[in-house]
């Protein structure tokens, strides 16, 4: 059975946050839209919902993390190298902010940013043709 994945990010301003993935080239699920939250698009099997910070907080009894601090963070893939590229600056000119360096290990390139909420997105392009068994052998933030 394949599995869809719903990840749920707090938001402050979700017009605002809906613009910013909008020039990411994201669309949005209108079944699932209100005042309060938004399903963000990402696959037929992966999508996010942003929920404006007080909505979230209906479904936990736990505080929310402060910016300052990283719970997850999302990976999403690229076509290509260049896609990478053109995603994670065009989210950096749309508001958001440079969140590592880019990551290139041959067969891997990868960059991230952090959204307007401070949530960190990695953008990864991976050359499944080749060797890719020693990915496991890779220190972490190499």
């Amino acid at each position: 059975m394949s599995r869809m994945i719903f990840v749920n990010l707090a938001v402050k301003d979700l017009d605002k946050s809906v613009e910013f993935f909008t020039k990411l080239g994201f669309t949005f699920n209108p079944q699932f839209t209100d005042s309060n939250a938004t399903c963000m698009i990402v696959n037929d099997q992966a999508m996010v919902m942003l929920l404006v910070e007080p909505f979230f907080k209906t479904f936990t009894k736990k505080e929310l993390a402060p910016a300052s601090q990283v719970e997850a963070m999302m990976a999403i893939s690229a076509d290509s190298r260049g896609d990478v590229d053109e995603i994670v600056d065009k989210a950096i000119t749309s508001g958001g902010q440079k969140a590592n360096d880019p990551q290139d290990h041959g067969f891997m390139y990868s960059r991230s940013f952090e959204d307007l909420d401070g949530h960190i997105w990695e953008v990864i392009w991976m050359d499944m043709s080749g060797d890719v068994t020693h990915m496991a052998d890779m220190p972490a933030n190499a």
